[in-house]
């Protein structure tokens, strides 16, 4: 992504290192991460997926992350990876300060990568998946017009237990 994204509010970016710090913010959160695969983040943690996060700057490289700000601060983060080993199809996932819930800022920035991502002429199709248990983000794969295709039933062990996984999809027609 040579340049950032803008929204009418928001701000979509790629990583800085300082990155790390702001999203503390939320990622220290244990409610925040109950839905995810990984636990609450330390400093550490924060500071190491920033790294990670640094290198992914280009869909046709293989993924694209990036922070979303609000009037200069860190509410939320989005991202999308080719998947299958094909260059047609892309995986999203999210995450987002829960204090910033129930204002909108989670559709527009994930409308607006999935627009970033449909800009590509050659990506046919985006998913995400989930824990089936994560009633927002399932409603905001709804939101921005993903459709659910599947429920499978204990098909993951994730901290300690078998959990059911949500998958929605959006097609470029559908779009």
């Amino acid at each position: 992504m040579t340049e950032p994204i803008h929204t009418e509010r928001l701000l979509l970016r790629t990583y800085e290192p300082a990155d790390a710090e702001r999203m503390l913010t939320y990622y220290a959160d244990p409610d925040v991460c109950r839905y995810l695969l990984y636990e609450a983040w330390t400093f550490d943690d924060a500071v190491a997926a920033v790294e990670k996060r640094m290198k992914r700057t280009h869909l046709a490289s293989g993924a694209i992350a990036c922070v979303v700000e609000l009037d200069g601060r860190v509410i939320g983060n989005v991202g999308a990876w080719l998947i299958d080993d094909s260059p047609s199809l892309v995986e999203l996932g999210w995450t987002f300060s829960p204090a910033e819930s129930g204002r909108g800022y989670a559709s527009e920035a994930v409308t607006a990568l999935i627009d970033h991502v449909f800009s590509e002429p050659q990506i046919h199709r985006v998913s995400a998946q989930m824990d089936a248990r994560n009633d927002a983000s399932a409603r905001l794969a709804r939101r921005v017009g993903m459709q659910q295709e599947a429920h499978f039933r204990r098909n993951w062990w994730c901290k300690g237990e078998w959990t059911d996984t949500f998958v929605f999809a959006l097609l470029r027609e559908d779009f």
